[in-house]
């Protein structure tokens, strides 16, 4: 009599485990980064996060914030600048993740978006734990660093708004605000969305919570 053949059950992928607070911080303001650059011509959507490891930011502020996070995240990253322009000259950042590491890069930033994304958009949390009551509003103002560093200014004598064309990163800024108790508002532009706060206290508040403090340049 033959024995029967016990199969063994599909093995499912093993599910990373979450972000500790601190490289979670960091991995999402870059994948936040990440997100306010517009999509590539032709193209509606955002591509992946990680954008196979180069990104072009045409501030330097912001290409510094970027450079500061993923040194503290152990990415390496090179910086190369290109000026042009004739009449109006202007810099263009590029950093680009050696071909090697862009693998563990693109986790890193994925995981952290996810996560992030999660911890804002998923509450509230009852019960939630000191540590996640702490650091859910560091997220919030980490979010918005990203998109005041590289997102498209639009500051009014009223308001103080960044243009965005990703829509996560949009609902992401909306709920942000709200922890950082400042109501925000979302308006639907041309190929893009606005978020904005008004201005007085609630544009303090904003500033205040995504300031750096004096060293926040990669070296």
């Amino acid at each position: 009599m033959l024995e029967p053949i016990l199969l063994d059950r599909p093995r499912l992928p093993a599910t990373p485990p979450p972000l500790d607070w601190l490289t979670l911080a960091d991995a999402f303001e870059a994948a936040c980064l990440l997100r306010c650059m517009p999509p590539p011509a032709g193209h509606r959507q955002p591509p992946p996060p990680h954008r196979n490891g180069t990104v072009e930011f045409n501030r330097e502020e912001a290409a510094q914030r970027m450079r500061q996070l993923l040194a503290r995240l152990d990415v390496p990253v090179e910086h190369e600048l290109t000026v042009g322009g004739l009449r109006r000259r202007y810099e263009l950042h590029r950093l680009s993740v050696p071909p090697e590491h862009r693998p563990a890069y693109a986790r890193l930033l994925e995981a952290g978006w996810r996560q992030g994304r999660r911890e804002l958009l998923g509450g509230p949390f009852p019960g939630a734990s000191m540590p996640r009551r702490v650091w859910r509003p560091r997220l919030a103002a980490a979010a918005w660093r990203a998109a005041l560093l590289a997102g498209g200014r639009h500051v009014r004598r009223h308001i103080l708004g960044v243009r965005l064309t990703d829509r996560e990163l949009a609902a992401v800024l909306i709920r942000g605000a709200a922890l950082l108790d400042v109501p925000a508002l979302l308006r639907p532009g041309t190929g893009c969305f606005l978020v904005s706060v008004a201005d007085g206290p609630d544009r303090q508040r904003i500033l205040h919570s995504t300031a750096l403090g004096p060293a926040n340049r990669a070296s």
